[in-house]
């Protein structure tokens, strides 16, 4: 039986791990604050509400190396902005044939994490690949207690280059049928909608989050039409960039639909449809995923990416530098640029050729 690794036990790692469990699945978890795994690893596992019920056995690792020693699949379920410092932390311990699943990658999270890898000095033959999104929609309810809200239908991986996605999915379907083949990890990385959904949302509602402690509904309360109209524009230039990688991205209103079987004419309309997001609150404070990594990890790249192409990219250079203004950083220096990622100077053919082939020649 496939032996699976997670990384992370926050909202999405535990629920998953636990799901694994449930399933009958040899599963390990580990998490960079060791705390967090002590009450789990007390209860032997993982109880799980919601769209899965049951008790899922977890076996508990305090160590990198324990946790990824057997793995057959290693599920990184941690913010996208994580990707780097577990690719140099568990480069060492990797071993030939493992592959690797960023849930998500978010906006270029293969390409980060390979990248990663090399600068670490790892010569084992893994495969890197990301999901479009996460499987579930799901909230933490206690120390060794997850509520699943809802499952999506199906969620795109692809492997970094494209021709390795089967490889990485032989291990990864068996436990979860929901993840299908995608083109290449441009068409996961631009159908990112968590950049339109959670960083405008939650910065368009500073005010309310930092006046109530995020006592609304993210997305029931937090957009509203006009808050839906920025986000529609904002997906319109996510679209654009994509178009000019020579990607067919979907728009946010027919990522709801595959996602979740929910159409509707206007995005505001879709998502107020949309049952999963019915009860998921909005952030306690603004120092939240949704801004610190979905600003670095998708705004960033998106309009990084834009500019490399030619596509200009108003919404998110202002919704970037609304940021940086109020947590008085540079979003744009510690996020995922051309530069960092090591396409300095490539134009769009370059662009596309590494994600297909995970190497380059001398193209325009």
């Amino acid at each position: 039986m496939l032996r699976y690794c997670v990384i992370g036990a926050g909202h999405g790692g535990l629920a998953m791990a636990g799901h694994l469990g449930v399933m009958g699945f040899p599963v390990s978890l580990w998490a960079r604050n060791p705390q967090t795994l002590e009450p789990i690893e007390a209860v032997g596992g993982v109880f799980l509400e919601g769209e899965v019920e049951g008790f899922g056995p977890v076996q508990v690792a305090y160590s990198l190396e324990a946790a990824l020693e057997g793995a057959d699949a290693v599920l990184v379920v941690l913010p996208a902005s994580a990707h780097r410092e577990i690719a140099m932390r568990s480069a060492p311990y990797l071993r030939d044939g493992q592959r690797i699943l960023l849930l998500p990658g978010r906006t270029a999270g293969a390409i980060e994490f390979r990248h990663a890898l090399r600068e670490a000095g790892c010569t084992a033959d893994v495969i890197v690949g990301e999901a479009q999104t996460f499987l579930y929609a799901s909230r933490k309810t206690g120390p060794f207690q997850a509520r699943i809200h809802g499952i999506k239908r199906q969620v795109p991986a692809a492997a970094l280059p494209a021709s390795r996605t089967g490889e990485l999915l032989e291990a990864i379907k068996p436990a979860f049928p929901q993840f299908m083949p995608a083109r290449w990890v441009w068409k996961t990385s631009l159908d990112n909608v968590g950049a339109i959904f959670h960083p405008g949302v939650a910065l368009l509602n500073a005010g309310r989050i930092e006046s109530t402690g995020g006592a609304f509904r993210h997305y029931v309360d937090g957009i509203t039409p006009s808050v839906a109209a920025l986000l529609e524009q904002l997906d319109r230039e996510r679209v654009a960039v994509a178009r000019a990688l020579g990607v067919g991205a979907l728009t946010a209103r027919e990522w709801l639909a595959e996602a979740y079987g929910v159409e509707r004419p206007t995005l505001y309309e879709a998502i107020q449809a949309t049952r999963a997001y019915a009860d998921v609150g909005a952030p306690a404070q603004l120092h939240h995923r949704y801004i610190w990594e979905d600003v670095p990890t998708g705004l960033v790249p998106i309009a990084s990416l834009g500019a490399a192409c030619g596509v200009s990219t108003p919404v998110a250079d202002a919704l970037i530098q609304i940021a940086n203004g109020i947590f008085g950083v540079d979003f744009r220096a510690m996020g995922r640029t051309v530069e960092r990622l090591g396409m300095a100077g490539w134009g769009p053919a370059r662009i596309t050729q590494y994600a297909l082939e995970g190497d380059v020649v001398d193209v325009a």
